[in-house]
């Protein structure tokens, strides 16, 4: 008989995929399967931010190794973004069950839609590439980002990667570098705010311990893969360059 372990590692694996090529996915992903099988909404969270600060170290490093982090927007996002996740793992750890269960789903619904609907039907302004984006935008946007990263279990990276893709003025793979770098402190700011409040009995140490490991692989092919992105050349080079890839 399969091992359960080793499923829930190799579809934990598969998640990390998406969440490093498009800067997005994991913990809402994540999170929604945990409420699916009845998992308390603030054990859950916790969960996936803890386990995430392996996740995202790892991620960042890959990102900073090629080339692809902007810290500027690191600096600007991360630190109101690690407030808003220490008052979101608050809020969330001081509702009951029964009423954090329809505001964590709210919240996992609204993000589905968001990136649905600003992925499918709307396009990427291109006339503004290489502007400052400005620290009014920025903090405010890290603020929310993370209050709603840790009331909704996920939300780091489908509310900052829209936006700040939307803006126009960062090239796609620093946008997603630079969200998943400074998410590392965000999982970090979380965690913090879930232990204080729960204390260790509010983690499933056995999840967290599922995930660090299969992502040490699959972090840097996505990674790398928006870098090949990102230069094209010859046929003949792109095809060398997608053996090293995935190969």
């Amino acid at each position: 008989m399969p091992d359960p372990s080793n499923r829930g590692t190799t579809s934990n694996s598969i998640r990390q995929i998406p969440t490093r090529l498009i800067g997005m996915a994991y913990g809402v992903t994540t999170t929604t399967l945990l409420l699916a099988i009845g998992t308390n909404p603030a054990t859950a969270s916790a969960t996936v931010h803890l386990a995430e600060i392996g996740t995202t170290l790892i991620s960042g490093l890959s990102h900073w190794r090629f080339g692809n982090v902007d810290w500027k927007v690191v600096r600007r996002t991360a630190l109101p973004g690690a407030i808003g996740a220490i008052i979101g793992a608050t809020v969330l750890s001081n509702l009951s069950t029964e009423a954090a269960a329809p505001v964590m789903a709210l919240i996992l619904l609204a993000l589905g839609l968001y990136i649905l609907i600003r992925f499918t039907f709307q396009g990427i302004p291109h006339d503004r590439l290489g502007k400052p984006l400005r620290k009014r935008f920025l903090a405010p946007l890290g603020l929310v980002a993370g209050f709603v990263d840790a009331t909704g279990g996920g939300g780091w990276g489908p509310v900052g990667t829209p936006a700040i893709l939307a803006s126009g003025r960062l090239e796609p793979r620093k946008v997603i570098g630079s969200i998943d770098t400074s998410e590392f402190v965000i999982a970090v700011a979380a965690s913090l705010g879930f232990l204080f409040s729960l204390g260790t009995q509010g983690v499933n140490a056995g999840w967290v311990g599922a995930v660090p490991n299969p992502h040490c692989h699959s972090a840097p092919n996505p990674t790398r893969t928006v870098v090949v992105v990102r230069n094209p050349r010859s046929a003949r080079g792109r095809r060398a360059d997608h053996r090293r890839t995935l190969g």
